[in-house]
């Protein structure tokens, strides 16, 4: 026959273990659907991200002209770029003919940084503006 201790014992560590699977169950599901929730934000945070990129992209602010009704000015670092080259000019004379610093000009083109509005209607004067123009008003501005 066998110990009473023993059978007691076996009897204890089986409902004892039956317990502790009903618990566990209840942690392992609820584990589940957080994990589930937290991949679902992780989705949500990349696509937003995503949209935040694609926004930053977007290479100038519409700015009105009043030059022309309805028209807008655009900037774009590389245009600013290929003018200060047409010109002939170093960034620090376009930046005193546009009344900025020289780093202004140079973030501008390697596209750390956005000029103002205003100082995109000023860059949007270079455009129209030839070689010697550019070197007079840079004579005029130097007296």
């Amino acid at each position: 026959m066998p110990n009473i201790g023993t059978v007691l014992k076996s009897e204890i560590s089986r409902v004892s273990r039956k317990e502790v699977r009903g618990e566990t169950q209840a942690l392992k599901k609820s584990i589940s659907q957080y994990r589930s929730q937290i991949a679902d934000l992780k989705r949500r945070m990349l696509a937003l991200e995503q949209q935040v990129k694609r926004v930053r992209k977007v290479s100038a602010p519409a700015v009105a002209n009043d030059d022309e009704p309805g028209g807008q000015l655009r900037f774009s670092a590389k245009g600013l770029a290929a003018q200060r080259r047409r010109l002939g000019l170093s960034a620090a004379a376009v930046a005193q003919l546009l009344g900025v610093s020289a780093l202004s000009v140079y973030k501008w083109e390697s596209g750390k940084t956005r000029p103002r509005a205003r100082q995109i209607e000023a860059i949007a004067g270079l455009r129209g503006m030839g070689k010697r123009e550019a070197l007079k008003r840079l004579e005029e501005a130097g007296r």
